[in-house]
C-alpha cells in the first residue's frame, strides 16, 4: 500500500491515434512521434528512463531496463476534451458525452445576452455599440429598445487566430467574440478595456447557467485580451466554468474517508472543486511544476496530489507550434530530479495525459489518442494496452488502501 499518490497530467501529451480517430478526424495523429519526428530529436532522458520510449508505438527511443511501469491508456468516454479526460482519470464515464458544435443555436445567444443586459451588465449607445459594466462612461449611457444581441464569431476556431481576425471589430462594437472547437467549449474572448474583466467572468457564468440540457458543455471559458489592432495578445486572466462531475469520483470517495485532497493548475475548476479539499491554482507549467514540488516536500496532509500542466496543450498544441511543445517537454524532463529527490519511498508517481493535441495535424483541435501511463513506485513492468483512462483512479484507490473502484481496472497489484 502506497501513503500518497501524485498523479501529473500533461495535458494533451498523446501517444498515438486510437482505432477510432477517423471517426473524430484525427487519422494518423500522434502528439510524441510526430513531433519527434519533425522536431527530429526530443532530449528527455528522464522521461525515457522512465519507460517513455517502451510503450507500444512510441515512437521514440526506448531503453533496456525501465525505472517504472510503463504502458497506454485508451479513452473509453466518446470524447477528446480536458473535462471528460480528467474525470475519466478519476474514474467516472460521462455517458453521453458533453455537446459538441460547429455553431450555437441563436435563440441560445440570443437568451444568453438578453439575459446579461437584464443583469445590467451591458446597454446599448445611441452609435449601437454594446457598451459594458465597468467600462468608462457606462452609467451616462441610456438603454435603448428594442436591444438587439450582438456576438461575433460564431463558429469552431483557433482562440489566437480569432482575436487576430475578429479583435478589431470587437473593439469598434463591444460584441463579445463566440467561439467553439471540435472540443465540448463555449469561449468567450473579449478585449480586457471593452469588457472589464469582472464583467466577463460574470457574462460567462450566465453563458454557464444557460448551456444546459441537451446544450450542455462541457466548459465555458472566458478568454481575455488586450493590445491593439495587429498585436492582440491573450492575458493570464482565463477562467474555466465546468460542469460538476455528474457522479462520484475518487477525489469524492477519498475525501468523504477523511482523506486530504490537492488540486494544482486548473484541476479546481475541471472538477468545480467538488472532491477537491485544498487548491493552487497555477496557470502556466513552471508554477505548476513548482507547485507539485513544494506539496511533495512539505504537504504533509495530502493523500493525493493532482496537478494540470497546462502549457503543453494551450500554448502549443492549439497553436501548431511543434517546436515550442517540444522545448516544453524537454523542461518538464529537466524538473524531474527534483521530482524524483521530493519523493518519498511510499509514494506512487503517476505521469499520464487527458486526450492528444498534435501540434503537426492541418487543424488545431485535439486529438484522440491513446495516452501514456508512467508509474514510479513499485516494480517496473509493461502494462500494456488499458482499456480506460479510469484504470488510473482504481489503481489509486486501491492503493491508498480503499479496495476496489466501480469503474476502471487496477493494475496496483502489479506493482
Amino acid at each position: 500500500m502506497f501513503n500518497r499518490v501524485c498523479i501529473i497530467v500533461l495535458d494533451s501529451v498523446g501517444i498515438g491515434a486510437m482505432p477510432d480517430a477517423a471517426e473524430y478526424g484525427d487519422a494518423g495523429s500522434h502528439t510524441l512521434g510526430n513531433i519527434y519526428a519533425r522536431v527530429g530529436e526530443l532530449n528527455l532522458p528522464h522521461l525515457y528512463s522512465l519507460g517513455l520510449g517502451n510503450i507500444k508505438d512510441a515512437r521514440l527511443p526506448n531503453v533496456v531496463k525501465p525505472l517504472a511501469s510503463f504502458g497506454r491508456l485508451a479513452t473509453k468516454t466518446r470524447a477528446k476534451d480536458t473535462t471528460s479526460g480528467h474525470w475519466e482519470l478519476a474514474g467516472l464515464i460521462m455517458e453521453p458525452p458533453f455537446a459538441t458544435f460547429t455553431s450555437f443555436p441563436v435563440k441560445l445567444l440570443d437568451e444568453w445576452l438578453s439575459l446579461a443586459h437584464a443583469a445590467g451588465l451591458w446597454k446599448l449607445s445611441s452609435d449601437k455599440r454594446m457598451v459594458w459594466q465597468g467600462t468608462y462612461a457606462y452609467d451616462r449611457i441610456p438603454a435603448q429598445e428594442p436591444i438587439t444581441a450582438r456576438y461575433l464569431a460564431n463558429r469552431p476556431a483557433s482562440g489566437t487566430q480569432i482575436i487576430d481576425e475578429l479583435g478589431e471589430e470587437h473593439v469598434k462594437t463591444g460584441a463579445p467574440i463566440v467561439y467553439t472547437s471540435a472540443d465540448s467549449v463555449f469561449q468567450v474572448a473579449a478585449h480586457e478595456d471593452i469588457i472589464p474583466i469582472e464583467t466577463q467572468y460574470k457574462l460567462c457564468k450566465i453563458a454557464r447557467e444557460v448551456l444546459t440540457g441537451i446544450n450542455l458543455v462541457g466548459r465555458v471559458i472566458a478568454r481575455p485580451f488586450i493590445g491593439e489592432p495587429g498585436s492582440f495578445t491573450r492575458t493570464k486572466n482565463r477562467r474555466d466554468y465546468s460542469w460538476p462531475p455528474v457522479s462520484a469520483t475518487i477525489l469524492d470517495a477519498l475525501h468523504a474517508s477523511g482523506k486530504h485532497t490537492l488540486g494544482i493548475g486548473k484541476v479546481d475548476d475541471i472538477f468545480c472543486n467538488q472532491g477537491i479539499l485544498f487548491s493552487n491554482h497555477t496557470t502556466n507549467n513552471t508554477d505548476g511544476i513548482n507547485a507539485t514540488i513544494e506539496a511533495l516536500k512539505f504537504n504533509n496532509e495530502a493523500a493525493i496530489i493532482f496537478t494540470n500542466l497546462v502549457d503543453f496543450d494551450m500554448a502549443y498544441g492549439h497553436r501548431n507550434d511543434p517546436h515550442g511543445y517540444a522545448k516544453a517537454l524537454e523542461y518538464f524532463d529537466t524538473r524531474m530530479p527534483e521530482i524524483f529527490e521530493a519523493l518519498r519511498p511510499e509514494d506512487l508517481l503517476i505521469i499520464t495525459a487527458d486526450h492528444g493535441c498534435d501540434p503537426t495535424t492541418a487543424h488545431t483541435d485535439h486529438t484522440r489518442e491513446y495516452v501514456p501511463i508512467l508509474a514510479y513506485g513499485g516494480k517496473a513492468i509493461d502494462l500494456g494496452t488499458r482499456s480506460s483512462l479510469a484504470d488510473v483512479a482504481a489503481t489509486i484507490y486501491e492503493a491508498l488502501g480503499h479496495g476496489t473502484w466501480a469503474v476502471g481496472e487496477s493494475f496496483y497489484p502489479s506493482l
